[in-house]
């Protein structure tokens, strides 16, 4: 109310100052994650110094004679930097049941888990490369992956969402598009880890919202699981994730991504970040905070022949076209669901022919929805 008594009107001017100030403010938090996040991947203690390529790894542990890799990708090549020859144990978590260890003499050594891997090195002093790959990763053929996001607050009860994946078949490995937490804390990061113990195969994860309450520039998700954004190819596809979890893209997200753009242009490519670009009903805006930017992403996906893009965020599943491009929303994991959609609880399952550039996908329901 103005001084007048009259209805305060505020000035379009005043309006796009509000808008840009809040945009800015989106940007400035992602571009801190980002800066952060290319850290990632680099330690140096206990006489060795680690650089996986493409922070491609989160280094969970780096002890004398240990050093323990979370991967985001299925291969990994690490460059190692020893002050002295020694005894090492490599540990891989989140890896594929047949990777294996190249580029020093490497003996395995048991673990109870299919994706904890570890082997026993001798590490000469001075630099040296380790390579980690299964043996199928250069058979271009049709495989199979899973896609879903939003466990959020569910967590605690998603034993039969884990389950239901685990006892999928031929399953190569899993992508995330973000609020695997309620609000990013370390005991939910590792509450989901405990989840995945049940899979057959590795999660590959971007982040979402949810996961930065703890921290919106440095959060737990990082320390854990490793970049929010990245890329890998796989058996003649590449996949590229990436953090929009402040509703943008950080200025050096953008500048990696047509980098990987560029990389994948000549076969299947599938893109995943947690916020749709645009609203997929055009009614409540659970989108980026930026339409230009949802529009520019999304002009520069197509121009690079991607082929699919999956998102999560809203809580139910849609099969829609961006842009001409296939695009699925699968935030089935366990959030508050969308009321009367017939959906609820869900994930995906996606047959990839990377000969063929196709994905064929199927939704799989869980609990009260199948």
């Amino acid at each position: 109310m103005s001084a007048t008594g009259r209805p305060a009107v505020w000035a379009p001017a005043v309006w796009a100052l509000a808008t840009v100030t809040a945009l800015t403010g989106c940007v400035d938090l992602a571009d801190e994650r980002a800066a952060n996040e290319a850290r990632i991947g680099q330690r140096r203690g206990a006489g060795l110094t680690v650089a996986v390529q493409d922070g491609l790894a989160a280094v969970r542990v780096l002890e004398p004679g240990r050093l323990e890799l979370w991967p985001q990708a299925p291969g990994l090549t690490v460059d190692l930097d020893a002050e002295a020859a020694g005894e090492w144990v490599i540990e891989v978590r989140n890896a594929l049941p047949d990777a294996l260890l190249s580029g020093v003499a490497a003996t395995p050594e048991p673990r109870d888990l299919p994706t904890h891997k570890a082997w026993r090195v001798t590490l000469p002093a001075g630099p040296s490369r380790v390579d980690l790959a299964a043996p199928r990763a250069a058979a271009v053929e049709p495989f199979r992956i899973i896609a879903f996001a939003d466990t959020q607050e569910a967590l605690p009860e998603a034993g039969d969402f884990f389950a239901k994946m685990a006892a999928q078949r031929d399953i190569e490995f899993g992508l995330v598009s973000g609020d695997l937490t309620d609000m990013g804390y370390p005991d939910e990061v590792r509450l989901f880890q405990r989840r995945m113990e049940v899979l057959p195969f590795p999660l590959y994860a971007t982040l979402g919202n949810h996961e930065l309450g703890e921290s919106s520039t440095a959060p737990a998700f990082h320390r854990y699981f490793g970049r929010a954004s990245f890329s890998f190819p796989w058996r003649g596809a590449r996949f590229t994730l990436v953090d929009s979890g402040t509703a943008t893209l950080a200025p050096r997200t953008w500048r990696s991504l047509h980098t990987w753009l560029a990389q994948g242009r000549d076969g299947f490519h599938l893109f995943m970040t947690h916020m749709p670009p645009l609203d997929v009903a055009g009614l409540r805006n659970n989108a980026f905070a930026s339409r230009a930017e949802a529009h520019k992403l999304l002009g520069t996906l197509a121009r690079a022949g991607v082929d699919l893009t999956i998102h999560g965020h809203v809580h139910s599943f849609h099969a829609y076209a961006q842009v001409g491009m296939p695009a699925f929303i699968t935030g089935g994991g366990g959030g508050i669901g969308e009321a009367f959609d017939g959906i609820d609880r869900h994930f995906l399952v996606i047959e990839i022919d990377p000969v063929a550039q196709t994905a064929l996908p199927a939704v799989v329901r869980v609990g009260a929805a199948e």
